[in-house]
């Protein structure tokens, strides 16, 4: 039961994260001092998807879940969890397009932050 909960908890974490690399842009409009921790996490969150790198939160979770007896899953935390909801069949094909959107909506953001900053 441990080990569930403590998988159930990195799926958490892992959601968050993700969450806050996609939308954390719109936290900094709100604070501009959360851009100090965003960027890091959206820089790396780029890193792992452009050099294709695995997140170390997926070993972690398929690792409590092996320990609490339960069925793994192939690929990523992504492909998994949002894939059945977010990517059609072919969402390979697609991945770089998201990705790439994700990046012009936290660029232009940032943008406004700036712009905003500068006119203080």
């Amino acid at each position: 039961m441990l080990y569930r909960v403590l998988a159930d908890l990195v799926v958490l974490a892992h959601m968050a994260f993700v969450t806050f690399v996609v939308l954390g842009g719109l936290l900094v409009l709100w604070r501009s001092r959360i851009a100090w921790l965003h960027v890091p996490a959206a820089l790396y969150a780029v890193a792992i998807e452009a050099v294709g790198w695995v997140c170390p939160l997926t070993p972690l979770e398929k690792r409590f879940r092996a320990l609490a007896g339960e069925a793994g899953y192939e690929g990523g935390f992504i492909e998994h969890y949002a894939g059945l909801i977010l990517y059609p069949a072919n969402w390979q094909a697609i991945k770089g397009y998201l990705a790439a959107g994700v990046i012009i909506i936290n660029v232009a953001v940032y943008a406004l932050v700036i712009r905003r900053l500068r006119r203080r």
